[in-house]
């Protein structure tokens, strides 16, 4: 490709120094992973495709980490819609939207959007 046709010959993954990192609580991206709406913003091994969940009766806390312990972000409401995109040790990894809030929910907070 030619660069008269308007493509940057380095393409939009280049090593020009030190970027900003972006805030874990706002955006759905971790080293390994990341939600497929933001392929070709951020370079990582693996993009999910969000599967949509609602929050479960009686709401849900949205955690830092996948931990009990861990600090609470925020509270979901009931019925709030949550996009999974990673589950491990009983706790899924997503967002409420590409916008965020991001973190982790227990598996029994969350229920299949449908």
């Amino acid at each position: 490709m030619s660069e008269d046709a308007g493509i940057d010959p380095l393409g939009p993954f280049i090593l020009g120094g030190k970027v900003e990192k972006p805030d874990p609580a706002r955006v759905p991206l971790r080293g390994d992973l990341a939600h497929i709406g933001l392929a070709g913003r951020y370079f990582v091994p693996h993009y999910a495709e969000a599967e949509p969940h609602t929050i479960a009766e009686g709401g849900a806390d949205l955690l830092a980490d996948c931990d009990s312990a861990s600090d609470k972000r925020t509270h979901l409401e009931a019925g709030s819609p949550f996009e999974v995109l990673d589950v491990a040790r009983g706790y899924a990894w997503g967002c409420v939207s590409l916008d965020g809030p991001v973190g982790y929910v227990a598996l029994d907070r969350i229920e299949p959007a449908g």
